[in-house]
């Protein structure tokens, strides 16, 4: 019996199938540097369930270094990984908090003694993981860096947050394989039980059968075998009752939180949809706001480029009236001396004129005393009678002045003439004026000498 207890106490009797199966607490969505591209909206909750054995005496989750080191001889680590830890909040069931600064050591260890696997992972002193792994617990990943499992009988949920995603599919990858094993040796340890269960009771009616042969009647023995089977049946039974009772208002109050904790999400997921309809009406208002927005963007472009063409077209009209202004006052410049140059040019015509008319009695003068030289010339060339009165010198004077007293009445006349010509025509100069007079003069004393 001593042995029966001992094995009952790790491995129990099969179980109804409403006790077999517990659900699983409420997960929440990552934390932020491990949370997928896509937004988790609410808690969520993980398909299935995670089996606890009720009846097994767990190691509690908080143990001191100390101790499990004590342990860890008995322990084989399987696989071992870095991560950074989180666990559930217990308040709120929804929200992570961080149970280490650091990425950490997470290993699986085999337990030898309870023939059981455990995830283990330590910072300092601190024990951060101790979760046992059972047949019915499921490994989720919730995004590419981050995964999640629920331990019923530390009654939270773990979360790992790996450096990369293929970390995250080794470990997961890993938790399959030994939940795998876990299953094999609940199977086996169950099988075990079985076949003690049935030695124990041979046993016990073998030990009957000999007393009753040595002592009582076969009746009386056998019924004496009966009732010490109904005893132990009852005892077993009571016992089961007990736990099954005990694990029962265990359920039940699971039961209640998961439904707070379902009625929780629901009512958030309600407030989710609503303020998601509420978002998506104002998203849809101001893409048409915003629609309106680009059409009024659209013609305020457009009124801004008619703005700047006809910007452009005063810019040049205004230069172009600058330069007829600046036109128009030299013109108006101009107007105001033309009748300066009007005068000018009449005042340059009635010299010109005048000027034409002295040039012509210029010339007329200049003809005549042209004429004049070259009688005066002719009269010293042969008009220069010697004193003696030859015969030669008579020849040479013109028969004009030939006679004495013919040249004695007109010489005055001409002298006269030829000096009203000397003192008109200023321009000959008064050496010319004297030379004529000197020759004059001479011709003068030629004329009284040769008389």
């Amino acid at each position: 019996m001593d042995c029966l207890r001992k094995v009952t106490a790790w491995s129990p009797p099969k179980l109804p199938s409403f006790l077999t199966r517990a659900p699983l607490p409420p997960l929440a969505s990552p934390p932020s540097s491990f949370a997928p591209k896509d937004p988790v909206i609410g808690p969520t909750v993980v398909p299935g369930g995670c089996g606890r054995t009720f009846w097994s005496y767990p190691v509690p989750f908080t143990v001191s270094r100390v101790v499990l080191e004590e342990r860890c001889w008995l322990e084989q680590p399987i696989f071992t990984t870095r991560a950074h830890v989180f666990q559930i909040d217990p308040t709120t069931k929804k929200n992570w908090v961080p149970a280490s600064k650091q990425a950490v050591t997470v290993s699986y260890f085999y337990d030898v003694i309870r023939n059981s696997y455990r995830i283990i992972s330590v910072d300092g002193a601190k024990v951060i993981i101790n979760s046992t792994i059972t047949p019915n617990m499921t490994f989720t990943k919730t995004s590419q860096k981050f995964g999640q499992w629920a331990d019923s009988r530390a009654n939270t949920v773990f979360g790992l947050g790996f450096s990369s995603e293929q970390q995250l599919t080794k470990f997961a990858e890993k938790f399959q394989e030994v939940k795998e094993a876990a299953r094999l040796a609940r199977d086996k340890s169950q099988e075990k039980i079985e076949t003690s269960s049935n030695h124990s009771q041979a046993s016990s009616v073998n030990g009957t059968d000999d007393e009753k042969a040595s002592h009582a009647s076969p009746v009386d023995t056998h019924l004496k075998s009966e009732n010490n089977k109904l005893k132990i049946a009852l005892t077993q039974s009571a016992a089961n009752v007990k736990k099954w009772e005990i694990e029962l208002q265990t359920l039940r109050e699971s039961n209640a939180r998961l439904t707070t904790a379902l009625q929780e999400s629901a009512t958030s997921v309600e407030q989710w949809k609503r303020q998601f309809s509420i978002c998506r009406d104002e998203n849809d208002r101001l893409r048409h706001k915003i629609d309106e927005l680009e059409e009024q963007c659209s013609e305020i472009n457009r009124e801004k480029e008619k703005n700047t063409q006809l910007k452009r077209r005063i810019e040049e009209l205004e230069s172009e009236l600058r330069e007829k202004e600046t036109e128009l006052k030299d013109l108006r410049k101009q107007s105001e001396i033309i009748p300066q140059l009007m005068s000018e040019c009449e005042y340059v015509s009635e010299k010109l004129e005048a000027a034409e008319k002295d040039n012509q009695n210029l010339e007329d003068k200049v003809r005549s005393l042209k004429m004049d030289i070259e009688e005066s010339k002719y009269r010293q060339r042969h008009l220069n009678p010697c004193r003696r009165g030859c015969a030669r010198c008579q020849t040479a004077v013109p028969p004009r002045l030939r006679d004495r007293s013919l040249l004695s009445l007109l010489w005055p006349f001409e002298v006269a003439g030829r000096w009203k010509i000397l003192t008109q025509e200023p321009r000959l100069g008064l050496p010319y004026v004297y030379a004529v007079r000197a020759g004059m003069f001479i011709s003068f004393l030629r004329v009284v000498a040769a008389t």
